[in-house]
Formats: structure tokens, C-alpha cells, sequence
């Protein structure tokens, strides 16, 4: 089969828009918790809440659809609901919208996410579905990192009153000044909107899903469901997401209250590392793959991130600043390993597993609320401890687990007979 890599680069492009818009949300709960004069946390809180929610629902009715519809009408709904939700916000700012805006985005971005995959592996060829997807997730982690640097310059310039190109002086015009960051909204609008056109215009391959991307009938999701080892790691999922985004979405806040940290500036950068030290930790975690059994990673992994977040919840803020950073990159294999230990936990219904696996997502939405919730009551700082907890069941199934298949490693160094 011929492979289209120019559909491959606009593939990459897709992953980058679709985390550039994804996880600008912690950067901005500073900003939303003063302009909208929230009292609690907690209500701060169910921006992602919204955001994760819509991912829950969506995964596997997304699955169905891919079977059912073309993958352009997929892509086409997928990047419309994102955009109708920022100029949704963008037009109307206000708090209840705000969560509705988030809810509708979260809903195309499940879609999103759900064919990118699939299409990769046509257009590129299954003998390069796995570099791809790691490249794919290392964009996505760039444009994790890029998103607040953006965020903290545009603000910074519209604040400033000197526009120094005719973007900005346009955004300054249709932005209230008293909310400077809506104007990412209005980026958000236009970036999906040329990303529609270009989606509209360009050919697409036909997708032909795997027995492992197709999700099953009810008699699938019934076996699956009396299985324990599925609850196992739909729960490792939630508590993975929970984690990533409970740190994420309170980076900023948590450096502000306690530190007197700028959130426009230094919290948005930290946020920006934590996202780009997670790409970085990737790479490592690919290597660290070929070198030692998969449960071994996810147990360091584990031990790491909890002593990272220690540090940066009980530290100065010098130490703070980087081990939240630190944080991303411990954590970045942990997904992909609950993942592969849970497919290869059980022998058949591969595609039914995935769907309710990535519906474990839903911990995005959990994760950032109870934080929320419990610094209304303790402060932040003690809050924050609750993911010590999300992150001892990861290392829990890095004990318990039992994968039919193992994953291959190499040795170093050739035995040698005496």
C-alpha cells in the first residue's frame, strides 16, 4: 500500500493543535479564579472538570462513529465542536459559559484523538505506526510547552498597551481589557477554523480499523466487564489522568498562594516545563523500555513522582519551581504502560478493552475537583497530597500485574561461560 507522509506531517499538525489548546487550562485558574471572583477552588476546578467529563462520554460512542462515518466527517465534527465552543467563550465571557465552552472542546477532542490514530497507520504504514505515534506524542507535548509561553506574551503585550504587530492590535480590539487572556480564545477560533478549511480540501485515506481498533458488541463489553483485571487498569487510567491533570491545573495557583509567584509569567512557565519535561521524559522512558521489564519502570516511575511532588509541595519555592517540571517527566511513561499491561492482560476483545480503558480519562476531570474541593477545606498544599494516593495504586499495578506477554528488553552485555 502506497504511504502518504504528507498526510502524516499534517497529522503531526493536528496532534499540536489539539494540545496547544488542551492544556492552556491550568496556566488560566489563576486568571479565572480573580476575573470571575470564584470563592472556592472547587468551582475553579470544574473547568477541567467539563473538559474530561466530555472525554468520558464521548471515547467509545467516538469508536462507533469512526466505524460507521467517514474519517473526514469524523475530523470535520471533531475540529468544528472545538471551535464552535472557543468562539462560543469568546463572544460570551462568562463563568457557566466557560464550562460549557470547555465541554463542547472536550467532546471534539475525544473524536479527534480517537481517529488520529487509526489514520496514522494507514497513511503511514503499520512498520511505522510506532515511531509515529511517539513522534506524535512528543509534538504534543511541545505544543503543551509552547501554549503558556504564548499565553504569558500576549497578555503581557495587551496589558502593556504597545502592540508591536498587527495581530496583537487586532486582538486588542475585540478583547475587554479587563480580560486579557480571552484573547487566546480568539487564536483558538482562528487556528480551528483554518484547520477545518484544510481539512475540508485535502484527501484522506480510507480507514479499514484492526480487529484491535474496532470496538465489539455487547457480548465484548459483557466479558470484558466480569473481568477483574479490566477494572484493574480502567482504575491505573483514571489515576494516571487524575494525577497529570491534578498537577497541571494547580501548578500555578499552588506557586502563587504559597510562593508569590507571577502566574502570568512564572507559573505559566513552570506549567510549560512540566509539559515539555514530559516529552523529554518519553524518550528516556522509550530506552528505559528496552532495558528493563515494564512493571519495574512503572515502579521507579511511581517512586519518583511521589518524591517529586513532596518536594515541590513541602520545599522552597527554588526547589518547587523544578521538581513540579519534574514531575511531567517522571510520570510520561505511566500512561502508555497501563495501557500496553492492560491490552496484554487479556487474550481477545482488544478494541472493546482500549475503548474502555481511554474512558478511564474521565480521571482528568476527577483529579483537579477533589484537589479543588479539599484546598477549600485544608489549603492546597494538603489537597495536593491526595495524588500521593492516585499515584501508590499506579505503583500498586506495577506489582499486581500479570501480562500475558511481557514486553522484549535487551541485554546489554553477552553471557560469557566461564
Amino acid at each position: 500500500m502506497k504511504r502518504n507522509y504528507a498526510i502524516v506531517a499534517l497529522i503531526m499538525c493536528f496532534w499540536f493543535v489539539i494540545s496547544f489548546i488542551t492544556n492552556i487550562i491550568g496556566p488560566l485558574i489563576p486568571d479565572i479564579i480573580d476575573n470571575f471572583q470564584l470563592s472556592h477552588l472547587a468551582l475553579a476546578a470544574f473547568i477541567p472538570t467539563s473538559f474530561f467529563i466530555a472525554y468520558g462520554i464521548m471515547s467509545i460512542p467516538a469508536g462507533i462513529m469512526i466505524e460507521k462515518l467517514s474519517e473526514k466527517v469524523v475530523l470535520m465534527i471533531g475540529f468544528s465542536l472545538p471551535l464552535i465552543g472557543s468562539l462560543l467563550f469568546a463572544l460570551n465571557p462568562s463563568f457557566p459559559v466557560l464550562l460549557c465552552s470547555s465541554f463542547i472542546i472536550g467532546l471534539g477532542m475525544a473524536m479527534l484523538q480517537t481517529v488520529i490514530n487509526p489514520l496514522t497507520r494507514v497513511a503511514g504504514g503499520e512498520e511505522n505506526f510506532a515511531f509515529f505515534s511517539v513522534l506524535g506524542q512528543l509534538i504534543f507535548g511541545m505544543a503543551s510547552f509552547v501554549s503558556p509561553f504564548v499565553y504569558t506574551n500576549l497578555v503581557a503585550e495587551l496589558k502593556s498597551g504597545q502592540y508591536t504587530n498587527l495581530l496583537v492590535n487586532f486582538l486588542s480590539k475585540i478583547t475587554p481589557i479587563q480580560l486579557p487572556w480571552l484573547s487566546l480564545y480568539w487564536v483558538f477560533t482562528a487556528i480551528l477554523a483554518i484547520t477545518l478549511l484544510v481539512v475540508f480540501w485535502i484527501k484522506f485515506p480510507k480507514i479499514k480499523l484492526q480487529d484491535d481498533e474496532k470496538s465489539g458488541g455487547f457480548t465484548s463489553y459483557k466479558e470484558l466487564f466480569s473481568n477483574k483485571k479490566v477494572y484493574l487498569f480502567f482504575f491505573g487510567i483514571l489515576a494516571y489522568v487524575a494525577t497529570e491533570q491534578g498537577v497541571a491545573n494547580w501548578i500555578s495557583e499552588f506557586l502563587r498562594q504559597y510562593h508569590g509567584l507571577d502566574a502570568q509569567r512564572e507559573g505559566a512557565a513552570v506549567v510549560g516545563w512540566f509539559w515539555g519535561l514530559m516529552s523529554v521524559g518519553c524518550l528516556f522512558g522509550l530506552v528505559a523500555l528496552k532495558l528493563w521489564n515494564a512493571k519495574t519502570v512503572l515502579k521507579v516511575a511511581g517512586a519518583m513522582s511521589i518524591s517529586m511532588l513532596l518536594l515541590a509541595l513541602f520545599a522552597s519555592k527554588e526547589i518547587s519551581v523544578w521538581a513540579f517540571p519534574m514531575i511531567g517527566f517522571s510520570i510520561s511513561v505511566m500512561f502508555s504502560i497501563i495501557m500496553s499491561l492492560g491490552l496484554n492482560s487479556v487474550s481477545r476483545h482488544h478494541g472493546s478493552l482500549a475503548g474502555i480503558l481511554c474512558s478511564g480519562i474521565v480521571g482528568g476531570a476527577i483529579g483537579p475537583l477533589i484537589v479543588g474541593w479539599l484546598g477549600d477545606i485544608f489549603g492546597l498544599r494538603t489537597a495536593l497530597m491526595f495524588l500521593v494516593l492516585t499515584l501508590s495504586y499506579i505503583i500498586f499495578i506495577a506489582f499486581v500485574a500479570k501480562p500475558l506477554i511481557e514486553n522484549k528488553t535487551i541485554k546489554l552485555k553477552k553471557e560469557t561461560n566461564p
